[in-house]
């Protein structure tokens, strides 16, 4: 049983599971679902899905208050690629799946590997859903303070990643996802929290 609020006032959908196959089961399980949906009338109706679980993700943005900066990133992203994007780079901020890790230690964990800072004091935001139509997974958003005394290596990811580091001003950041430049949705979500929350002022 599943609810939504109407006017404020509570309204329940009744789900009823059907049918759950595992197509895949390879990097990520991607899941087969029939069920029934039972709507604020009473009709049934029945659905087929297809849901791409792979796991909940953390990321954070770095920023410099003194500086007026932050860090980000840009690697290659291969369903960016498939998706029109020529070249199939993106820029963001640094992030990865929680493989069993809190989000804060999975943040700090990204954050030397990709930038070769290591994080300080961490604010989480929110988490969110980013895709929920047919991905499970949910992001959870932090935000920390930097600063060149915390820079503890190069950063570029691991092994078979091929990661640029990018130290830019916050406000060629602000241009540059209104140029398009950066359309990485997570990316642009902390770049908004940031200039919204007065932590820059």
């Amino acid at each position: 049983m599943t609810s939504m609020t109407r006017n404020g006032a509570r309204i329940n959908l009744k789900i009823e599971l059907i049918k759950d196959k595992c197509l895949s089961d390879n990097y990520f399980i991607l899941r087969n679902l029939t069920y029934d949906l039972t709507r604020r009338n009473g009709e049934v109706v029945r659905h087929k899905r297809e849901v791409y679980d792979r796991g909940n993700g953390a990321t954070v943005l770095l920023y410099n208050t003194e500086k007026q900066s932050v860090v980000l990133i840009r690697q290659f992203r291969i369903a960016t690629w498939v998706n029109g994007n020529p070249d199939g780079r993106l820029i963001e901020t640094c992030a990865g799946l929680l493989d069993n890790d809190e989000p804060e230690v999975c943040i700090r964990k990204e954050a030397i590997e990709e930038t070769g800072f290591v994080v300080g004091n961490a604010r989480k935001v929110f988490e969110l859903y980013m895709s929920p139509g047919g991905v499970t997974e949910i992001v959870h958003f932090f935000v920390a303070e930097y600063s060149d005394a915390q820079r503890a290596g190069k950063g570029g990811g691991i092994e078979d990643e091929e990661i640029e580091v990018l130290e830019l001003p916050f406000s060629e950041a602000l241009l540059m996802v209104q140029s398009g430049e950066i359309r990485d949705g997570k990316t642009v979500i902390l770049l908004q929290y940031l200039r919204s929350s007065g932590l820059m002022d």
